[in-house]
């Protein structure tokens, strides 16, 4: 849930979107599109989108899973990365939001490797039982009170080696304010904790966004 970096000035901002974005007409126009919206700051920013198609790429990522949608941002910088036979599932629970990006998920030529599931993450997580170790990518954006649980379930689905990427691990600096103890702050304070601590992976906490946390899958 930021819509750029954390902590840098507007002049050196704009100069690394200029002198590293390469975006598609659709992200440019799905960005405009959220913009303008009541909650558009929860949009993933442009250089998290590109770092994380990049990532795709570089994996060679075929099987890919999100918790959180929004308008469809991430998961269309995602699905442009993926090969022709590649996938995403992205879980949401609003038919609202996501319905701005189906658009643009169509204008970029990707829609048929979206699978949209409508309905609360845990449900949708659940039902993917039979697929545990089969996926090479997940990306949890969603709420915050739930961290653990979609971690905890998405280590499971990913196959050994496989990359978790989880948003808003800074939470606008608020994780390093000890007098802010609002439910959502201390949900991910509680999940940087067992990240840092968990054995089952490779962790790089960077302050990409709202800072992100790459989680690797051991082998």
């Amino acid at each position: 849930m930021s819509s750029r970096s954390l902590g840098l000035s507007e002049n050196v901002y704009t100069y690394l979107l200029d002198h590293s974005l390469r975006d598609s007409q659709a992200c440019l126009d799905l960005r405009a599109a959220t913009a303008d919206m009541e909650f558009g700051g929860m949009q993933v920013s442009p250089e998290q989108g590109q770092f994380m198609a990049l990532l795709v790429s570089l994996m060679g990522v075929k099987k890919a899973i999100e918790v959180g949608t929004f308008t469809g941002y991430s998961a269309l910088c995602v699905a442009q990365a993926l090969p022709a036979d590649g996938k995403i599932i992205a879980c949401d629970i609003s038919e609202e939001w996501t319905s701005i990006g189906q658009k643009y998920w169509k204008e970029a030529g990707v829609d048929h490797k979206i699978d949209l599931r409508i309905g609360p993450a845990i449900e949708t997580l659940a039902s993917l039982e039979d697929e545990a170790g089969t996926f090479d990518f997940g990306f949890i954006d969603a709420d915050k009170v739930n961290y653990i649980r979609y971690y905890e379930v998405l280590l499971q689905l990913l196959r050994p080696g496989g990359l978790l990427l989880v948003d808003n691990v800074l939470w606008g600096g608020s994780v390093a304010d000890m007098e802010d103890q609002e439910e959502s702050t201390r949900a991910i304070r509680a999940l940087n904790s067992l990240v840092h601590s968990d054995n089952r992976v490779d962790l790089s906490m960077l302050p990409v966004g709202d800072g992100l946390t790459l989680v690797r899958k051991r082998i």
